[in-house]
């Protein structure tokens, strides 16, 4: 029985487990383990909404990992409640810090499924446990709540959705500001999902400043932020939200096996180059942005890959594809595009990324997947 212990419990990680399961469930010849420091998923793709108080309930935000994963059996699957502190690429073996101290794990089959995290103090992504989370997305939801002045840095996605969230459930009474280093909102996206945007987010009052970065910012003693733009002008405001600066999970890799940015290097196939019997998948490895959609479809494609190659046989390469995006902007208009086509508002209202009250990420956790 080949051992594989996939590092990492979110949407790129249970996906390839369940895959995994599912693929090997006549033969028993596999043995999945998830190694994790998080009780259950979070589902951040609703944080720029979660932050508004009274909106969506913990419950329908965190999923807890060990249910989904009852239907297997016992032997041929295991939860370790732990966080990976190394790798021994040569021995096979990874050191996992536990309630229990340091315990090596050995695997036929090791897969890096960590994701990221942010660079400044947001709710945008999961901490190490499910209560840290949990707790840091309620202090955030005390802070918006008691603001008058939010200022939100950086005009991504996440930054356009954050600001639509706020501007329309707070536009008309608190001071919103988006400020965006380029000369418009969702760069690298066509010009007309730009211009949709930023009509969308003067339609719920939000005060764009373009041209301009955040240089500095610096606690004042009354729990302010003071913002020094690259202009030179200072500005305080009584919540600052940084929405930039993506940062992989990756400490406990060899660093041979890491770009200059830290994440993990994979080749066409998705196995990790330098390594053998390795792959990665989702937002800590290099092959593509970091999105969900992205996460699961490498899984999707690291179970078959990994399938072939338990049975000695040719590995398929993986296929990028186009860029998509869709972003809400408030909670009745939005815009996004799939490749060169634009997505109409409509679909983005109608969540064409599955929301946490769909019964896709339900199904997603329980492996109840296509």
């Amino acid at each position: 029985m080949k051992t594989i212990v996939i590092l990492g419990g979110s949407f790129a990680g249970l996906t390839l487990a369940h895959k995994l399961l599912k693929q090997h469930a006549s033969t028993g010849d596999v043995k999945v383990i998830i190694v994790s420091p998080n009780t259950h998923v979070y589902w951040n793709l609703a944080s720029v909404r979660a932050i508004i108080p009274g909106q969506i309930p913990d419950e329908k935000l965190f999923q807890p990992i060990a249910p989904g994963f009852k239907q297997y059996k016992a032997d041929h699957f295991e939860f370790v409640l732990g966080k990976a502190e190394s790798i021994d690429v040569a021995g096979k073996k990874v050191a996992v810090s536990s309630a229990t101290g340091i315990n090596n794990l050995s695997y036929d089959i090791l897969v890096l499924a960590t994701g990221s995290h942010t660079k400044a103090d947001a709710p945008w992504k999961g901490r190490d446990t499910y209560e840290e989370t949990r707790d840091v997305l309620h202090d955030y939801q005390a802070k918006v709540k008691k603001a008058s002045s939010i200022v939100v840095v950086g005009s991504g996605a996440t930054g356009v959705e954050t600001s639509g969230e706020l501007g329309f459930e707070y536009g008309k009474t608190k001071k919103i500001t988006l400020i965006a280093s380029g000369d418009h909102v969702l760069e690298g996206t066509p010009a007309s999902v730009s211009k949709t945007a930023t009509n969308l987010l003067k339609k719920v009052n939000v005060n764009l400043t373009l041209s301009t970065k955040v240089v500095g910012d610096a606690k004042m003693p009354d729990g302010r932020t003071e913002l020094t733009l690259s202009s030179g002008q200072k500005i305080t405001t009584d919540l600052y939200l940084p929405t930039i600066g993506l940062v992989p999970n990756s400490s406990y890799v060899p660093a041979d096996l890491l770009n200059s940015n830290g994440f993990v290097v994979v080749d066409n196939n998705l196995s990790v180059k330098g390594a053998t019997d390795v792959w990665a998948v989702g937002d800590v490895s290099s092959i593509q942005r970091a999105q969900i959609v992205n996460a699961t479809k490498q899984a999707d494609h690291a179970a078959k890959n990994i399938d072939l190659a338990i049975k000695g046989q040719p590995l398929l390469p993986y296929k990028v594809g186009g860029d998509m995006l869709a972003v809400p902007v408030g909670r009745k208009a939005g815009t996004g595009h799939m490749g060169s086509w634009k997505l109409p508002s409509f679909m983005i209202v109608m969540r064409i990324i599955p929301g946490p009250n769909s019964s896709a990420f339900r199904a997603q956790i329980a492996g109840n997947l296509q």
